[in-house]
């Protein structure tokens, strides 16, 4: 009896080999399944509602339109949707001076659309996080109406002052002498109110008084209505300018600009960064935090722009006394501070940069793209699309793409005067609009060579369309051809399946002054080398001499233009050419023939084989066979 129980635990052992070594070979991407962490390693695709898809025939993106392509976003590996601003509000600035938080913009749709977008991108698993502003509203905002005439309990949901008297003239004048970030004094006049009111945008952009307890629980709110509606978190946007001090000091002069009506004029260090924001983002992560607690199913995330002093990071993502901040500070870096003028240095430094100041257990994310900054195809040059697009997806962290990222897309600079939309590059005037515009880069998403690029059968677009929709720059084209920037971009989404980027550590090594690499590794697993050439000539390099005990590079990835197919092994004895802007991605062989997977199984197998010796001996000790035991290889099998 016992003598069959003893075999049965050792059959039992001797499939646990067979089971792990089946579970060696089963994807990475089956194995993951952590519902709390969806975030950390996703591919975040920004959408600008009024450009990405027109169901309605109107000239303008809705969100019947973003249904209708949530399966091509599934099949390109996105995990998230952040969309631009849905809200009820005036035209004139599409969304980011809200009139009613609870309603959707009527250019978009309706909630039912909104709600039918809901339901589609959850059987997709696709996440849905909204662009939140609640700095200011519209000046249409039945709140500002209500704060203006004083009606009890709306008082101060708003910044009032009143102005200080001209000695000489007499003449009321505003507050103090903050300007708005957009043009001008900071401060206007509401006649029924008789007072000054805030507003770091336009004037038509009212500030919030985040000082009175009941605004913050009305936007406390908010967030709820929009969770209960199944969205799974929220861009905060401008979060620095979330509260005002209470006495209106004048800012100090920069002595940058004698220019009165600019924003550079003063120093500005009392209407930003006051240090009740970081106590407001600790609220709302808490407020998220226990929402996904009570209400189960995936973590809901808080995403914030980051802080313009790196210093402030840390405290954005967690206090000092651990309690949690934003999940996801938006990094800037790559978008702002690198440019066509960039060398190799650079960009690692933006990078390494990044990496030093995000603390421990904290996760990095990396953004080559918005709604505001000019498009990686025009920043840099259309060859350039899929050495950063390389950069964006083998970094450690999330990856956030702007829509038309992933195609090459390019800012459509002729837009003409009577053609623009930009309430910024309308303000300044005919003359100087296509120096301050960002309509280049919100054209519509370029679907086909269809008329329109299959982005609306209206007779006009609510923008024109760069005209390069009619040649290669369009999705049906590229899904056509046999190499494209999109097939790049979704290679690269299938890569970031592999352990070594999900988990992986990260080197950054600048080889020469126009190329820099971006190695990751992971233990028992074979190392990923990114290499770039942000160079306008063709470099010449040897990269084994940063790499120890490796015999070869295998090509995983390579661009539209690259001379490299992929699967090429390049031997340690050759150098790399790399051509103008191209980027690759490698796989590293190391010298040892017994590769690090290798390693790990055997590891593996030896240890359940002790496991079974381990069984026979007691078996032999239990039947009290004392004499010298002889473990030959038949004794074991």
């Amino acid at each position: 009896m016992f003598k069959m129980f003893i075999n049965k635990i050792i059959a039992i052992l001797c499939m646990s080999v067979v089971q792990r070594t089946a579970m060696a070979s089963i994807p990475t991407k089956d194995l993951v399944n952590d519902v709390d962490d969806w975030w950390r390693h996703a591919v975040f695709y920004q959408i600008y509602p009024r450009s990405f898809m027109d169901t309605n025939f109107d000239g303008i993106g809705d969100l019947r339109g973003i249904t209708h392509k949530l399966t091509y976003l599934h099949d390109t590996g996105i995990t998230a949707i952040w969309l631009s601003p849905i809200f009820q509000a005036p035209t004139d600035n599409f969304g980011y001076g809200i009139a009613d938080y609870k309603d959707i913009h009527h250019d978009y749709g309706t909630m039912q659309d909104f709600e039918e977008l809901i339901r589609k991108a959850e059987r997709l698993n696709i996440k849905i996080v909204l662009d939140f502003v609640p700095t200011h509203t519209s000046d249409q905002c039945l709140w500002f109406k209500k704060s203006f005439s004083r009606e009890k309990g709306y008082e101060d949901f708003y910044v009032w002052a009143d102005g200080k008297k001209d000695e000489k003239t007499g003449e009321w004048l505003p507050p103090n002498n903050w300007n708005s970030l957009v043009y001008g004094s900071a401060w206007s006049w509401h006649p029924k109110r008789q007072q000054y009111y805030l507003h770091q945008y336009t004037a038509q952009q009212p500030d919030l008084n985040f000082r009175n307890p009941a605004l913050r629980k009305a936007i406390d709110d908010v967030l709820l209505f929009w969770l209960d509606k199944g969205v799974q978190g929220f861009r905060i946007i401008t979060t620095n300018y979330l509260y005002k001090p209470s006495q209106y000091t004048d800012a100090l002069l920069r002595g940058k600009t004698n220019n009165r009506d600019s924003y550079d004029l003063t120093e500005n260090i009392y209407s930003r960064n006051q240090s009740e924001v970081l106590e407001m983002l600790y609220h709302w992560r808490s407020l998220l935090d226990e929402y996904s607690l009570q209400s189960g199913g995936p973590c809901r995330i808080l995403m914030t722009d980051a802080p313009t002093d790196l210093k402030l990071l840390a405290n954005y993502y967690e206090s000092d006394e651990g309690l949690m901040g934003a999940h996801i500070p938006v990094n800037f870096l790559l978008l702002t501070e690198v440019t066509d003028k960039s060398d190799a240095r650079d960009f690692a430094f933006n990078v390494q940069k990044w990496l030093i100041c995000t603390p421990r257990g904290h996760t990095a994310n990396w953004i080559m793209g918005s709604h505001d900054q000019s498009r990686i195809g025009s920043k840099f040059s259309l060859d350039s699309v899929d050495s950063m697009n390389m950069l964006l997806m083998t970094l450690p962290g999330i990856a956030l793409t702007y829509s038309g990222e992933e195609l090459g897309m390019q800012d459509y600079r002729a837009i003409r005067w009577q053609d623009t939309k930009d309430p910024v590059a309308l303000s300044v005037g005919p003359k100087f609009y296509q120096s301050v515009s960002r309509d280049p880069v919100r054209t519509p998403f370029q679907w086909s060579a269809e008329k329109n690029a299959g982005f609306s059968k209206a007779p006009r677009t609510w923008l024109p369309l760069h005209p390069s929709y009619l040649e290669h720059l369009n999705l049906k084209t590229q899904l056509d051809d046999e190499k494209s920037h999109y097939k790049v971009y979704k290679s690269l989404i299938q890569i970031r399946q592999e352990p070594v980027l999900r988990e992986g550590r990260c080197q950054v090594e600048v080889i020469n002054k126009w190329v820099f690499a971006v190695i990751r590794s992971l233990k028992n697993h074979r190392s990923f080398i990114t290499l770039i050439n942000v160079g306008s000539k063709p470099q010449l390099i040897d990269v084994f001499n940063i790499l120890d005990d490796v015999k070869h590079l295998r090509i995983l990835i390579s661009g539209v233009y690259s001379k490299y197919p992929v699967g090429t092994l390049i031997s340690g004895n050759n150098s790399i050419t790399l051509a103008a802007h191209e980027g690759i991605v490698c796989q590293l062989e190391t010298t040892n023939a017994m590769t690090e997977e290798r390693r790990a199984l055997m590891k593996m197998l030896l240890k359940s084989a002790n496991i079974v010796l381990v069984g026979l001996l007691f078996y032999k000790l239990w039947n009290n066979k004392w004499t010298k035991l002889n473990f030959n290889q038949n004794a074991i099998w």
